[in-house]
């Protein structure tokens, strides 16, 4: 049955979607002014964008009604074959194959109601929501596990590229034409030929104290860092069940795990403390965010960008919760295989090709030892994806591999922050302590300087060893050494 989909899919070139029950709910809304309305899901209208751009397959509409919100949504997708108030739709299909020059074969078609029937056997590939009519159901080729404006339309494009994609290759499509500088909103520039941006990771390392963690905002601002950074997590999500009752040692007693991670979060009382302290300071803060509800909460606040963690690159859908909040993504990219960041950064291009995005070269261990670093990976990542700022973050012991990233080519930095590595807490020891942070940004600073404009040139305190050192003195040296 998987061979035979996938043999459909790959012949697709138009998917063509009823309207209600599919793209909505089949539910019916009214304005204060009584006016029809639907309510459509978000994500359906990212699959109508991925469907475009990673598989090259436009999107149709044919529908009875004819709501305003219909022909607004289309609009906004970009969608120009919308048939509303249509009553015949075979005959509606016959004229867009017509036009299109397309095969019937090539056309995909999802519905959820009997008046779908009729187009559905002269189509090549078929699909109801979950919660479709059984009669429905039981005459398409694919039943989608989402229901109608839940997310059914989405599924079935994500199909329909997956397979598409398996007999047709689709080459990495980085978009090489981005901006290689990012601006941040509070106009701060990060990418080469600007300052290293340096960011003290904070993480969970305030043990749930929010004094722990203004000393530890103190500490980043003495150092002269230039953003601070926290996780956020529900932890009902990012903990594995089987782990909720394991029961632990910790500052609070023996508590299970679950209650542990929940004590180490901050909620809104907290994160408002820390962007107040933040904005008095003058530095920048933002946050790790592990999972969807945590980026909707986030969002109460104007941080400078969001971060992704290694663990994440995979997870789309929370890539896709970022994306749409528009504020720059930096992608941490540990325990990850080349292909699986070509993946991750094809689909934020099929979201925005010139979305500000930022890639860190990291190792997930911690700590890490010095032999699987790896900073050659800074250079690759950015030979092969050039436009793309390019970063480190470490988890190592010791500051020096961290300069040399820098002098590598890293345009910003990350590294674990506490205020003493003997602390209780998983990651204070693969952390940099108040002294050491101040160390490394200083070192940074030296480096950068150091690497001066890559144009060879004679200082004027070399004129005084050259005058008493070399054997020949060229005639222009001569006569500055004449003319003193």
């Amino acid at each position: 049955m998987k061979e035979i989909l996938a043999k459909k899919a790959s012949e697709i070139k138009l998917l063509i979607t009823d309207c209600d029950g599919v793209l909505t709910d089949g539910g019916v809304y009214y304005d204060e002014s009584g006016e029809y309305q639907k309510k459509f899901n978000i994500r359906d209208g990212m699959g109508v964008e991925r469907l475009r751009k990673m598989a090259n397959i436009d999107t149709a509409i044919i529908t009875g009604e004819r709501s305003p919100s219909v022909i607004a949504r289309a609009e906004k997708l970009d969608i120009t074959e919308l048939h509303l108030f249509a009553k015949n739709k075979p005959a509606v299909l016959a004229g867009i194959l017509e036009r299109l020059q397309l095969k019937a074969e090539q056309v995909a078609y999802i519905g959820d109601d009997y008046n779908d029937l009729e187009i559905m056997k002269l189509v090549g590939l078929t699909a109801s929501p979950a919660d479709a009519l059984p009669g429905i159901k039981a005459a398409v080729d694919y039943v989608c596990e989402a229901k109608g404006g839940e997310g059914c339309f989405r599924e079935f494009a994500e199909m329909i590229i997956e397979y598409k994609n398996a007999f047709e290759p689709v080459p990495t499509k980085v978009n090489t034409n981005r901006e290689a500088v990012i601006t941040l909103s509070n106009g701060r520039k990060i990418g080469e030929g600007h300052p290293c941006y340096i960011i003290a990771e904070i993480g969970i390392n305030h043990n749930g104290s929010l004094e722990t963690a203004k000393q530890l905002i103190d500490e980043a601002v003495a150092a002269k860092a230039d953003a601070v950074k926290f996780q956020k997590r529900t932890p009902e999500i990012c903990v594995p069940k089987d782990q909720w009752e394991v029961m632990r040692d910790t500052p609070w007693g023996h508590i299970s795990y679950i209650e542990y991670k929940r004590k180490t979060e901050f909620g809104i009382a907290e994160y408002a403390a820390i962007d107040q302290y933040c904005k008095k300071l003058g530095i920048d803060w933002f946050v790790s965010a592990w999972d969807v509800p945590s980026v909707d909460f986030m969002e109460q606040f104007d941080t400078v960008m969001y971060k992704l963690a290694s663990a994440s690159l995979t997870d789309f859908e929370l890539i896709e919760r970022i994306l749409i909040t528009g504020r720059p993504l930096m992608l941490s990219t540990g325990m990850s295989t080349m292909k699986e960041i070509e993946n991750a950064l094809n689909f934020i291009n099929a979201f925005d090709p010139a979305y500000p995005l930022f890639v860190a070269h990291s190792t997930s261990a911690y700590p890490c030892k010095p032999e699987e670093l790896n900073l050659r990976m800074i250079r690759t990542l950015a030979h092969k994806f050039p436009g793309i700022p390019v970063g480190y973050s470490g988890h190592e012991t010791g500051l020096a591999t961290t300069v040399a990233a820098v002098a590598m080519g890293a345009t910003f930095v990350e590294r674990h922050f506490t205020l003493d590595r003997a602390m209780w807490g998983s990651d204070h020891a693969a952390s940099v302590e108040p002294q050491g942070l101040q160390r490394l940004v200083r070192d940074i600073r030296d480096a950068e300087i150091a690497a001066g404009d890559g144009i060879k040139k004679v200082y004027e305190s070399e004129l005084a060893p050259m005058k008493r050192l070399r054997v020949n003195i060229s005639d222009e040296y001569k006569d500055k050494f004449l003319a003193k």
